[in-house]
């Protein structure tokens, strides 16, 4: 058996993994009784950790919010990715957060064994950091919805489209995804019954948050390519439908696959559905696909390209 000290580490590593935990599950994971179990908790309350318990059928133990921060445990990978967040965060993209991530960043190195050290400092020596450009997300509305989606709670808010337009929105939040120094917020929207994506620095969360609900199952594609599809057709204002002279096994392994979804047609062609913010933008994106094309629609990218074309023939003729 385990000495007290070591089992009580891994119940305190437990307690930080989910909201809730049976007793009875804390008991099989430490292979002792639920007795046992109930003593290792009130060691951990005399060490400062509020662990909340439930009596009763489907009760537990819970680790709550305290007067004071306790230590936590870390194990060696969630040192790291600590520690190469928090420089992230002192790089901007959330506001409010730059000079605590800066001081919480040298508390933790400081007492980071020198392997760590140096994996952390080998990350921060061959990552180039790109400067903030656009919106910053507020620090406070980032930790709310984070909570919403760990604890599978509903969250109401108003909503500011790529528009303009303001709505009010009821979702099941699912997952915070970071993409393109932009954080989006993936979550099954009530109103519409069907998963939506939303920018956060958009989004202003009414309190208090809703009801827990049942977790969804994630969208089929997963999450990541759920809100890459998103982006590449839904946010933008003009679609396209454009054949391509290849099939579509290989386009899917070329660049034409970062453009959009790709539907085959035959063996020899496919077509690559795409969207964006401006024509003469998309021209010049489909023409570096290098690869015989056809614009089915719209008819004034087609009208665009032909421009394009114009334009480049002109630039290459030799002068006479």
């Amino acid at each position: 058996m385990k000495s007290t000290s070591a089992r009580l580490l891994q119940l305190l590593s437990l307690l930080q993994t989910r909201k809730d935990w049976p007793g009875s599950d804390l008991a099989d994971r430490l292979a002792v009784s639920p007795r046992t179990v109930r003593r290792d908790v009130d060691r951990l309350r005399d060490l400062g950790y509020p662990i909340q318990a439930t009596m009763g059928t489907g009760g537990g133990y819970q680790l709550g919010a305290g007067a004071a921060l306790p230590p936590l445990l870390l194990d060696d990978d969630e040192a790291v990715a600590v520690a190469v967040g928090l420089r992230t965060a002192a790089q901007g993209g959330v506001s409010g957060i730059e000079e605590t991530s800066v001081r919480a960043l040298a508390k933790l190195l400081q007492v980071l064994p020198s392997r760590l050290r140096r994996r952390v400092d080998a990350l921060g020596a061959f990552t180039v950091p790109m400067p903030s450009e656009g919106p910053t997300v507020d620090a406070d509305t980032l930790a709310l919805i984070a909570a919403t989606c760990r604890d599978s709670e509903r969250l109401r808010f108003d909503y500011e489209s790529h528009g303009g337009a303001a709505s009010r929105r009821i979702v099941e939040p699912h997952r915070l995804v970071s993409h393109g120094r932009r954080w989006y917020l993936v979550a099954w929207d009530t109103g519409r019954e069907d998963w939506r994506t939303f920018r956060v620095d958009r989004m202003r969360p009414l309190t208090p948050t809703g009801p827990r609900v049942p977790p969804r199952d994630p969208p089929e594609q997963g999450v990541a390519a759920y809100l890459a599809e998103r982006m590449n057709l839904h946010m933008w204002p003009i679609k396209a439908r454009v054949r391509l002279g290849v099939s579509a096994e290989e386009a899917l392994e070329g660049p034409a696959a970062r453009y959009g979804p790709i539907e085959a047609v035959d063996e020899h062609s496919c077509v690559l559905l795409c969207a964006g913010q401006e024509l003469v933008g998309m021209a010049c994106y489909l023409a570096m696909l290098d690869v015989e094309m056809e614009v089915e629609e719209p008819a004034e990218l087609r009208a665009e390209m032909a421009r394009l074309g114009e334009r480049l023939t002109r630039t290459g003729r030799t002068p006479s």
